[in-house]
């Protein structure tokens, strides 16, 4: 029977770009691989209420930049900028070099599947039925402009004796088709009847490009202005909610 694998995974160096984008010798490949998950973990961990995607590191040379993309850039930047230095200070530490952080903000929330799949186990925490959480989070992606969500939570739903697994989906979600850029994530919904699993798959339509018409778009959205270079690049907001 068939297998299914991680649609992201399976799409890297097709219509996808590595998180971590370095070459490093044999002895040092294990210490910056684990460095990087250190950073991420801390990342996710520290700045929890800031809504964050993906998190992008690049090492050219002997030191590393950190593109941290956020819903709510406000949180992550602080008064002044100031939080900006304690986190470069605090990955430094982690990562053994010197760190640029650099700020990147989600246009469009409900279009990112980490921050869709951590909002339904949000809801579901807070004892929020799991069809209308899964409902709502389906419309609002689609509301977005996704051509296809899909949806899917395990486990003792509802409080119910015996887990199980439910889904529902709108639209197309082509798996198969490898130009399809599709945006894959999960969450945990730690409840009182035990860990509710939830996934989201959210296709956004097809690359006929592939690494090049991504390298575009990524070059153009690095041609935006800064406000504090020395800070590093931070994307002008039009809805603040930080």
């Amino acid at each position: 029977m068939g297998q299914k694998v991680n649609p992201v995974g399976i799409r890297l160096g097709i219509v996808r770009a590595h998180n971590s984008t370095w070459y490093a010798s044999p002895k040092n490949y294990a210490k910056f691989l684990l460095a990087d998950l250190r950073a991420r973990e801390y990342l996710y961990g520290k700045l929890k209420q800031a809504s964050l995607g993906r998190i992008s590191i690049l090492r050219p040379s002997d030191r590393a930049d950190v593109w941290i993309s956020t819903a709510r850039p406000g949180v992550v930047i602080g008064k002044k900028g100031e939080d900006v230095g304690k986190l470069q200070a605090a990955l430094t530490r982690i990562m053994g070099c010197a760190v640029a952080v650099h700020i990147d903000e989600i246009k469009k929330p409900d279009l990112d599947a980490r921050l869709v799949a951590e909002g339904i186990a949000s809801q579901l925490e807070r004892r929020v039925m799991f069809r209308r959480a899964m409902k709502r989070a389906v419309q609002n992606t689609l509301r977005a402009g996704a051509k296809g969500v899909k949806i899917e939570v395990s486990g003792r739903l509802g409080g119910a004796e015996i887990a199980r697994t439910e889904w529902y989906r709108e639209g197309r979600v082509p798996l198969h088709t490898l130009r399809a850029d599709i945006d894959y994530s999960t969450a945990r919904a730690e409840t009182t009847y035990g860990t509710i699993g939830v996934k989201v798959w959210i296709f956004k339509g097809e690359i006929l490009g592939g690494m090049e018409q991504v390298a575009a778009q990524a070059a153009a959205a690095a041609l935006a202005p800064a406000d504090e270079p020395s800070r590093g690049k931070k994307r002008p907001a039009k809805n603040d909610r930080g």
